[in-house]
């Protein structure tokens, strides 16, 4: 344990992951911030981009994350033009998003960066450990930890 963590933090999964977290959101966008994205957006439009005009509803699952967050989360990219939404053409009920044409230049430009800070992740942390890392989170996050209903 390094001397700047706190003893009780170690015994915490939650505490752990979020102090992680933190330092490589830190890193990821401080590597990002010449596109003037943060790397939560940079994500966020590539996942708009793969999903070939995805439903908010499949985002945010995705993410997991609830509607009004993502609502929140995609405003700026709205707003900058990056991003627009549409209601979906057999069902108006459905909201759908899309990258705009200056959206899909910004990710370009983004996605430059996010390589860099990739790279500069694995080569620090090592490849294996990174891939292993991911595939150990996307299990994580794919658990069932609601709670078992008393009688």
């Amino acid at each position: 344990m390094s001397k700047d963590t706190l003893p009780g933090l170690t015994a915490c999964n939650y505490a752990m992951l979020r102090r992680a977290t933190r330092k490589l959101g830190q890193f990821y966008d401080d590597v990002q911030a010449p596109s003037g994205l943060k790397a939560t957006q940079q994500g966020l439009l590539y996942q708009i981009h793969i999903g070939d005009e995805p439903a908010m509803s499949a985002i945010a699952a995705a993410l997991v994350m609830d509607l009004s967050a993502l609502g929140h989360t995609l405003k700026p990219l709205i707003r900058d033009g990056y991003v627009e939404t549409f209601a979906d053409p057999t069902d108006r009920r459905i909201k759908r998003v899309r990258l705009t044409p200056q959206g899909l230049a910004k990710l370009e430009e983004a996605m430059k960066l996010w390589h860099v800070a990739q790279q500069r992740f694995e080569d620090v942390v090592g490849k294996e450990k990174a891939a292993r890392l991911r595939a150990v989170l996307d299990d994580i996050a794919a658990l069932d930890f609601d709670l078992p209903t008393t009688p």
